[in-house]
């Protein structure tokens, strides 16, 4: 148990929690991995993501892949997580403010 803890003391707490529920640290791995992924997925396509070819849209999702690889690695002892979650919360907002600009200039 003290091997345990020393090793999580130092995780960013939602990379702990995924590390201290999931049966074993293989599993732990890839659902982190999967977080990051489809967090950085909703990042680029609230924020950043405009009308491509699919082609295109392959060469920039194989590169935000790999680039989640290394998102993962830093996600053990930097919050991450948490970053991609307040990134995509303030593009939720932006997005619903946006939306009701447009229908309030529109209707007036």
């Amino acid at each position: 148990m003290e091997e345990k803890q020393f090793v999580f003391g130092k995780m960013s707490s939602i990379a702990r929690y995924i590390y201290e529920t999931m049966p074993n640290y293989d599993i732990a791995g890839y659902v982190l991995f999967l977080m990051i992924f489809l967090l950085s997925v909703l990042v680029y396509k609230l924020g950043f993501a405009k009308k491509l070819r699919l082609g295109q849209n392959i060469v920039i999702y194989a590169f935000l892949f790999i680039g989640c690889l290394v998102l993962t690695f830093l996600a053990f002892f930097l919050p991450v997580v948490e970053g991609l979650i307040v990134a995509a919360l303030i593009l939720i907002i932006y997005k619903i403010r946006l939306r009701l600009e447009k229908t309030k200039s529109s209707t007036t």
